[in-house]
């Protein structure tokens, strides 16, 4: 009986085998019989990658512009002119004042605070300092004559000139220093300064060394302290107010003293407002975009830089 179900078991086996081995490959094979193996009859889709430039760009969404003109009150404040004199700000459009007007609130400011009378006033303006086809106006520094001088003593002025009658004239006319070449070496080792330096053209090359020391004072033609008739540029440069362009497109600069009258200080804003405006071509639109006056201790007052820089007759007219 063990010899049977050992042959039994055997032959189990070898049933199974056969019955997996049909299960494969469909029938009965050899070892030597290559197995079909499906082929595909089709290539994979390589995918695709978008190019940048077929994919349409959104369109930037534009600042809504509202016209306010005909409204009967402007978008998002509660009304056009407050009617209390105690009022939040934001709720209301800016007050921008005339230019008179506001100096004499400036003024009234003072009494109220009892705040010194002989504070400096402040002038802050905005520029736009674009020009056609992408060009921007270059960031400029200026010197002004004022009518109405607020400072009390005069510049000192250096002149450079090697001709010995030039000097002369020089010294004669106001100025604190003149000389030639010799002077570069005092001026480097700080023995020598000034509020502003003139030069003569001929030697104009030869004060290349000072160029870092004096940086924005440095003489040049466009600023007008390059020149051969020093009695005229020493005339602008002993009581002249300079001022510059900072941060690319702001002026901010003194323009009189508090206890000046009233003219006296209009006169000095309108001095300095057209010369601001004559470094950019009138044709191209208004230059100064945001004009504010400010005395050293009130509150900054916005006012209309047009109607100052307007000729008198037009505004008798």
């Amino acid at each position: 009986y063990a010899d049977m179900a050992t042959c039994t078991r055997s032959l189990w086996k070898v049933f199974a085998g056969c019955q997996r081995q049909l299960l494969r490959g469909g029938g009965p094979t050899s070892q030597t019989t290559p197995r079909n193996v499906p082929i595909r009859a089709f290539a994979a889709v390589k995918a695709q990658k978008k190019d940048k430039t077929e994919v349409a760009e959104e369109p930037k969404k534009q600042k809504k512009v509202i016209n306010d003109e005909n409204r009967h009150k402007p978008y998002g404040k509660t009304a056009w002119v407050p009617v209390d004199d105690v009022h939040i700000l934001r709720y209301y459009p800016r007050t921008i004042y005339e230019a008179a007007e506001a100096i004499d609130m400036l003024k009234n400011f003072q009494k109220l605070d009892f705040t010194p009378h002989e504070q400096p006033v402040y002038v802050d303006l905005r520029l736009n300092m674009k020009l056609e086809k992408k060009k921007k106006v270059d960031p400029f520094i200026s010197t002004v004559h004022l009518p109405h001088p607020f400072k009390a003593g005069m510049n000192r002025v250096l002149v450079f000139t090697e001709d010995a009658h030039q000097a002369k004239v020089a010294m004669e006319n106001g100025a604190a220093i003149a000389g030639g070449v010799e002077l570069i070496q005092p001026i480097l080792d700080d023995e020598i300064s000034a509020d502003f330096y003139i030069a003569v053209p001929d030697i104009l090359s030869k004060l290349v060394p000072l160029k870092n020391k004096l940086r924005k004072k440095f003489p040049k033609s466009k600023r007008g302290s390059v020149g051969l008739h020093i009695p005229k540029m020493l005339e602008l440069f002993k009581t002249g107010h300079e001022y510059l362009v900072e941060n690319e497109c702001y002026i901010r600069t003194q323009i009189a003293t508090l206890d000046m009258p009233k003219e006296h200080i209009f006169s000095n804003l309108r001095t300095v407002l057209l010369d601001v405006c004559s470094h950019r071509p009138a044709d191209m639109g208004p230059f100064i975009e945001r004009a504010i006056m400010a005395s050293h201790t009130s509150e900054a007052l916005w006012f209309r830089s047009q109607d100052v820089l307007q000729p008198e007759a037009e505004k008798v007219e």
